[in-house]
């Protein structure tokens, strides 16, 4: 056995990148060449490329993961988490670049199911009125959380906060929303309040998006931003459709690993329209943001999609929605046709709140007891 011939170490790591995240846990026991090559981002992001795409579905009492390979298939993912009781009920779930989070009113879940590691977040002192809304981290890859007051960002008052996950503190934050390429020297003129829209962001190497339109212009949407090192909020980029209504949904999502998609469906036509940037998402380039026509659809028997979820696979559309009485279905649309509507059963309480995701390595962020122990 010592003249057995080994597999190069680009090979290797080839293979690893295809293994899924619940066995390349215990493969970090192998070597440290290995446990490093598992905790390395370039692998990590490398490895997220290599898995699918499935809806997370969370309700009062338990966590979904539904597949669609091409069948539907329902598994309970086993999470560390108690009965759950009015008010502390889900009230979003969201991809946060490899990380669940579930927000449940005053405190929220960060979550990977597949290395089973779950971390409770909470508020200091009386914030119901505070919205767990995405993570990210800073240039020295330290994870924070933000908040943001209800929908509405009122520069002339403190309507952020962020947590950080190392100190467990809690930070105010009180600014203005800057224009793409603007200096960090913003006049009044700029404070202007932002309403944010009603679907929720998404992370993207460390940096929060969302569709959002100052109150004056509540119909001319754009995507803003939210800089974790300097702690800001920017005007990042418009979006490509025009015309958009408050009952749009207007749902922006990560496209490739590190592009966005937007999918809008028109709340009078019920038309679908999914757009994608042409090159890569950068955080300080959104005036060079270019936008092209990805797909269109107009299907008389799709019904409103009610805070849709979605991805794309290939050149299929697979959202899941829920129906007028709170059922979760999984639609798939290509070639401008409904191919399937499914609904989802096994036991799955209705109103889910739910969202697109990739199994991922990516370890919850610990705090000081988190991390002594």
């Amino acid at each position: 056995m010592a003249n057995q011939e080994q597999l190069p170490w680009d090979l290797t790591e080839e293979i690893l990148s295809c293994v899924p995240p619940e066995s390349l846990v215990r493969f970090r026991t192998v070597s440290k060449q290995w446990n490093a090559l598992l905790r390395d981002k370039t692998f990590i992001k490398k490895h997220k490329t290599k898995m699918t795409y499935r809806f997370i579905l969370a309700t009062k009492s338990k966590i979904y993961s539904v597949s669609v390979n091409p069948e539907i298939e329902v598994l309970d993912l086993t999470l560390d988490i108690p009965a759950l009781e009015p008010p502390q009920l889900p009230r979003r779930l969201m991809d946060c670049d490899g990380l669940l989070l579930c927000d449940m009113g005053k405190r929220a879940m960060v979550s990977n199911p597949w290395l089973r590691q779950t971390r409770w977040v909470e508020h200091e002192g009386d914030h119901s009125g505070l919205l767990f809304s995405g993570i990210g981290y800073d240039d020295d890859n330290r994870y924070k959380a933000i908040g943001t007051h209800w929908r509405q960002l009122d520069p002339l008052k403190t309507f952020w906060k962020t947590l950080d996950f190392l100190s467990d503190a809690w930070k105010e934050q009180r600014g203005v929303i800057k224009s793409s390429g603007t200096s960090s020297n913003s006049t009044t003129e700029e404070a202007r309040p932002v309403t944010m829209h009603s679907t929720s962001g998404v992370s993207l190497n460390g940096t929060w998006y969302r569709v959002a339109s100052y109150n004056e212009t509540k119909y001319l949407y754009f995507i803003v931003n939210f800089d974790f090192t300097k702690e800001t909020f920017n005007q990042f980029c418009d979006l490509p459709c025009e015309d958009n209504k408050h009952d749009d949904a207007l749902v922006l999502r990560v496209f490739m690993g590190d592009r966005f998609s937007l999918l809008k469906q028109s709340n009078l036509t019920k038309k679908i329209q999914i757009w994608v940037t042409k090159n890569k998402i950068h955080k300080q380039d959104g005036r060079y943001v270019e936008w092209m026509n990805f797909m269109e659809v107009s299907v008389p028997n799709l019904p409103d999609l009610v805070q849709p979820s979605y991805f794309i696979d290939d050149k299929r559309l697979v959202v899941c929605s829920c129906d007028k009485d709170g059922q979760a279905w999984i639609y798939v649309v290509g070639n401008n046709n409904l191919i399937s509507k499914t609904k989802v059963d096994h036991g799955v309480d209705c109103w889910p709140t739910h969202c697109s995701f990739i199994p991922s390595l990516v370890s919850v962020p610990g705090g000081k007891r988190e991390e002594a122990e």
